[in-house]
C-alpha cells in the first residue's frame, strides 16, 4: 500500500480535536478555584490551595498546591488528603508550611515539609481551630477557638455542649442581640485567639472574659489578628461594645500580652467606626491597617492608618485617595504598601508610597487581589476576568512583565468558549457617567437578535466588574444564548465614596434611575438585543430591586427572578440581625423615620404587579429572611400572576452546595427560556 495511502488512513482513524462548546453552570461548577496564596520568606515560592469540586459528595475539596516564582517548573501538589486542607502559612525558615486541616475528624494546625514527608499534626485541641497565626520567631501559634467565655478552661467549652445535649429541653433564653447572626443560632460562644507553644503546651485566651468575637463574624479571618514583631503580644480586631453589637460597627484594634496576664488594651479608642486588617513593616516599627471613619456605615471607604510601633503616633496615608483599599501587604524595603481597590469595573493592584501616600496602578483590566512581594523586585498576585477563572502571576514591582504562574483549568477551557464582552458607560441620574458592562452570546452573530438577561448586583454597594464569579456569572447566560447586561448603578463601589454614598435613604430612586437608563442605552447601543425578550434578575439588593421593578416598571421585562430580595422594608428590619446596615440606609429605626422605610417599600406597589417571576430562598437567610421570598410568593399567586417558589432549606444568603447551584441554574435558566424563548 503507498505511503501517503497509509499516512491518509492513520490521520483519518485519529479524533478530530472537540470543538469548544458555550460555557455553561456545569462547567462552573466543575472549574477548579486557587486561593489563599503564600509566598516564601525568601520570596522564591507560592504556596496555595486548590480546591476541586466533588460532586458525589455535593461539595468541594481543598488541597495545598506550590509553585516557583520563576514559572520555570510546573506546579506541584503538596496534599491529597481526602479531607480540607486550606490556609497555608509558612515556617520563618521557609522549610515547612503549617496549614488547618480537618482530616482526623477535628479542624486542627498540621505541618509538612516542602521537600517531602509526611504532614504531622501540631494541635490537639478539644476544639475545632477556625484561623491560625505563626509568631515571627516559628515558636507559637495564635488559633482562633470558640468557647463560652466565662469557662475557665478550654476542657470547659467541649464538657457544657456534651451537658446541653443530653438536656431534654431544647429551649434558649436570650437578653440580647445578636440572637442569629448570617445563618447560625447564637449559643453563647465566643470566637477568641488562644496563643499555643508549637512545641507543645497549654493554650492560653489573650482575650480570657471578653464577650467578643475575633476574628470577626460572619467572614472574618486570619487578617484580622497578628503577633506583634517582638513575638510578645497579638494585635487582633474586635466589636468589643456589649449589648449594642447588633447595630454598632465599632471594630476595635486590641493588643495583648501572649501569656494573658493583661487585659487587651484597645488602640483604636478614638474612632467608633471600624478598624481592622493590622499588618506590620518588615522593621517592624510601624503598624498599618484599615479603618473607616464613619459609625454605622459597614460600606464606608477603607482608609490605610500607619502607626509608629510601639510609640502609637498616628496618620492617614491614603486621606486624599478617593478609593476603599481591600487586600494590603508591605514591600520588602518598607517604602511600599501594595493594595487592591475597586476601580471604574475593575479591581487593580496599586502601590502606595509610604512617604505620600501616593497611589500608582500596577495592573489595568480584570480584578487582581492578594498582592504580595517576591525575590527579584516582583509581585505575586492573583487575577481573574470576566472570561478567566482565577491564576497566580507574577509582575515586576513597576507593574511591567506580567506573566502567569499557573494554568489550573487548562484542559477544562481549552473546551469551553465564552462571550466578548466589553465595558460602555452612558448619563445616568443628573446625567452622572454610570458604567455598565455587556456580554455578547458565545457563537455571537451580529445580524441576528438575541434575549437579554439583565442582572443587577446586590448590596447594595457592590459592584458587578470585570470579575469571574461563581454564583452570579454573566457568562453562564451567554453560554445559553443570551445578551448579560450589567449596570454599576448609584451606589455602586469602585467609583468614589460620593459615588457609592448616594443610594443611602434612596433605594428606589437613583439607581432604578440609572438602571432603566442603562437598559435603554444598551438597547440604543447594541442593535443585537431582542427588546421583547428580556428578564431581569437579582438577589439581596438586586431581589429587593426585582420586586420594585415589580411594581415601578411593571411593563419592562417578559420575566424576573427574586433571589432573597426583600418585600417589605418596615418588617425587614425586625427580623434581620445587623441592624447598622437598615439604621443607616434608612437613616434610622422605623419608628424614628418611618418614611425612610416607606418611600421606597416595594409592599407598598404590590398592586401594579403583573410581571411572571421566579422566587428563590434560603431556610438559613438570617440577613433576608424566608417569610420575605414567601410574602413575595403569596402576593403573586393571590393576584394570579405566573410565579415559582424555589427553596433551599439548609442553604443561607447563598447558594453553596454544588448540586444546589445545578438545581438553581437548571431552573432559573429555564425560567428565562420558558419566557423568552416562546
Amino acid at each position: 500500500m503507498p505511503l501517503s495511502l497509509l499516512a491518509a488512513l492513520a490521520l483519518s482513524a485519529t479524533p478530530a480535536p472537540a470543538r469548544p462548546q458555550p460555557f455553561t453552570h456545569h462547567d462552573m461548577i466543575s472549574l477548579r478555584r486557587l486561593s489563599s496564596p503564600r509566598v516564601s520568606p525568601d520570596g522564591k515560592q507560592v504556596a496555595y490551595v486548590l480546591r476541586t469540586t466533588d460532586m458525589e459528595a455535593n461539595r468541594g475539596r481543598t488541597d495545598l498546591w506550590l509553585v516557583g516564582v520563576d514559572g520555570n517548573a510546573a506546579p506541584r501538589q503538596l496534599t491529597s488528603h481526602p479531607d480540607a486542607d486550606s490556609e497555608p502559612t509558612w515556617a520563618p525558615d521557609g522549610k515547612s508550611l503549617f496549614f488547618l486541616s480537618s482530616r482526623g475528624g477535628s479542624s486542627q494546625v498540621w505541618r509538612l515539609a516542602v521537600d517531602g514527608g509526611e504532614a504531622v499534626q501540631v494541635t490537639k485541641l478539644p476544639l475545632d481551630v477556625g484561623a491560625f497565626r505563626v509568631s515571627p520567631d516559628g515558636t507559637r501559634l495564635a488559633v482562633a477557638l470558640e468557647v463560652f467565655p466565662d469557662c475557665p478552661t478550654l476542657e470547659c467549652t467541649p464538657q457544657r455542649e456534651e451537658e446541653r445535649s443530653k438536656r431534654k429541653a431544647t429551649g434558649r433564653t436570650y437578653d440580647k442581640l445578636f440572637a442569629r447572626h448570617w445563618d447560625t443560632w447564637k449559643d453563647g460562644r465566643r470566637s477568641h485567639v488562644f496563643v499555643v507553644p508549637v512545641a507543645g503546651g497549654a493554650p492560653v485566651d489573650v482575650m480570657k472574659g471578653m464577650d467578643a468575637d475575633s476574628p470577626s463574624k460572619p467572614f472574618g479571618g486570619a487578617e484580622e489578628f497578628t503577633f506583634t514583631p517582638d513575638n510578645k503580644s497579638i494585635v487582633f480586631a474586635a466589636r468589643d461594645v456589649g449589648r449594642s453589637e447588633a447595630w454598632s460597627t465599632d471594630l476595635d484594634l486590641f493588643v495583648a500580652p501572649i501569656d494573658g496576664k493583661a487585659k487587651p488594651r484597645k488602640l483604636t479608642e478614638k474612632n467608633r467606626a471600624t478598624d481592622t486588617s493590622p499588618v506590620f513593616s518588615p522593621d517592624g516599627k510601624t503598624l498599618a491597617y484599615l479603618a473607616m471613619s464613619r459609625p454605622g456605615f459597614e460600606a464606608d471607604r477603607y482608609r490605610v492608618i500607619l502607626r509608629t510601633w510601639p510609640g502609637g503616633q498616628e496618620r492617614v496615608l491614603t486621606q486624599d485617595w478617593d478609593r476603599s483599599v481591600g487586600s494590603l501587604a508591605w514591600s520588602a524595603d518598607g517604602k511600599t504598601l501594595f493594595a487592591s481597590a475597586g476601580h471604574v469595573g475593575q479591581q487593580p493592584i496599586f502601590a502606595l508610597d509610604v512617604a505620600t501616600g501616593k497611589p500608582t496602578q500596577l495592573t489595568k483590566d480584570g480584578a487582581a487581589d492578594a498582592p504580595q512581594p517576591a525575590a527579584g523586585g516582583r509581585i505575586v498576585y492573583v487575577y481573574d476576568d470576566l472570561d478567566s477563572p482565577a491564576d497566580l502571576h507574577v509582575m515586576n514591582v513597576d507593574g511591567s512583565e506580567s506573566r502567569q504562574l499557573t494554568q489550573v483549568n487548562q484542559d477544562a477551557l481549552a473546551r469551553i468558549r465564552f462571550g466578548g464582552f466589553e465595558q460602555f458607560s452612558f448619563p445616568g441620574w443628573n446625567n452622572e457617567t454610570v458604567h455598565a458592562y455587556v456580554v455578547k452570546p458565545v457563537n455571537f452573530d451580529p445580524k441576528k437578535k438575541y434575549p437579554l438577561a439583565f442582572l443587577i448586583h446586590g448590596g447594595p454597594q457592590g459592584s458587578f466588574g470585570n470579575h469571574f464569579h461563581y454564583r452570579w456569572n454573566p457568562q453562564v447566560y451567554a453560554g445559553r444564548g443570551y445578551v448579560a447586561v450589567m449596570v454599576d448603578f448609584h451606589g455602586s463601589t469602585g467609583y468614589g465614596q460620593a459615588f457609592t454614598d448616594s443610594i443611602s435613604d434612596d433605594w428606589g430612586g437613583k439607581p432604578f434611575e440609572d438602571l432603566q437608563k442603562g437598559l435603554a442605552a444598551a438597547l440604543k447601543r447594541y442593535s443585537f438585543i431582542n427588546p421583547d425578550k428580556m428578564c431581569a434578575l437579582g438577589a439581596s439588593y438586586g431581589g429587593y430591586m426585582i420586586n420594585w421593578i415589580a411594581g415601578n416598571w411593571p411593563d419592562g421585562f417578559k420575566c424576573l427572578v427574586n433571589h432573597d430580595g426583600i418585600l417589605d422594608e418596615r418588617m425587614g428590619y425586625f427580623d434581620t440581625e445587623e441592624l447598622w446596615f437598615p439604621e443607616w440606609e434608612h437613616k434610622g429605626t422605623p419608628w424614628e423615620n418611618p418614611e425612610g422605610y416607606r418611600k421606597h417599600n416595594p409592599i407598598e406597589h404590590v398592586a401594579k404587579w403583573k410581571t411572571p417571576m421566579m422566587v428563590i430562598h434560603g431556610g438559613q437567610d438570617f440577613r433576608v429572611v424566608e417569610t420575605q421570598g414567601l410574602g413575595t410568593f403569596t402576593a403573586l399567586q393571590r393576584k394570579g400572576i405566573p410565579s415559582k417558589l424555589l427553596y433551599f432549606p439548609e442553604e443561607n444568603h447563598w447558594v453553596l452546595r454544588p448540586a444546589n447551584s445545578v438545581q438553581w441554574h437548571d431552573e432559573v435558566l429555564g425560567w428565562l427560556d420558558q419566557w423568552t424563548r416562546k
